[in-house]
């Protein structure tokens, strides 16, 4: 029966469409709704909040996995992109994120002991549909950071 409803959860992520003509905020929100559905059905994350803003930082997905709080970014680019959206987090966009999930942390009563950086990449075809790769645990932090800040 496991089996079956992960088929089942993987079907109904993979056969959801983007209309022809959408708009690039469009295809963001196609992104992250498909990667988060990702983490809730696939991963087993229970997603905590979505668009969370600070100043004018934005984290797309956070999410725990058991006790681990995982910042999630999303990046959706075009099947045939020639830079991949795991490629497009470039130093600045890393610096960004660094400080968003900084501000998170801290604003939380309890801090999480452990924490990680997760990249979703959707790529969508000519067709609307989105093929969705996870990099888990990509560095962003320093190896010795702790949320006492």
């Amino acid at each position: 029966m496991r089996i079956f409803n992960a088929l089942a959860d993987l079907f109904s992520i993979k056969s959801r469409k983007l209309a022809p003509g959408s708009t690039r905020a469009e295809r963001g929100q196609f992104g992250e709704s498909l990667a988060a559905d990702y983490c809730q059905r696939r991963l087993g994350y229970k997603v905590i909040v979505r668009n969370w803003r600070w100043k004018r930082d934005e984290l797309d997905i956070i999410c725990l996995d058991g006790d681990v709080l995982v910042f999630v970014e999303v990046r959706s680019r075009a099947a045939h992109a020639l830079v991949g959206g795991f490629h497009s987090v470039d130093a600045h966009k890393k610096k960004v994120l660094q400080r968003g999930c900084k501000a998170y942390i801290n604003q939380l009563q309890n801090p999480p002991k452990h924490f990680r950086f997760d990249v979703i990449e959707v790529s969508i075809s000519e067709e609307g549909a989105g093929d969705v790769r996870h990099y888990c645990n990509v560095p962003l932090f320093s190896k010795h950071y702790t949320s006492k800040l």
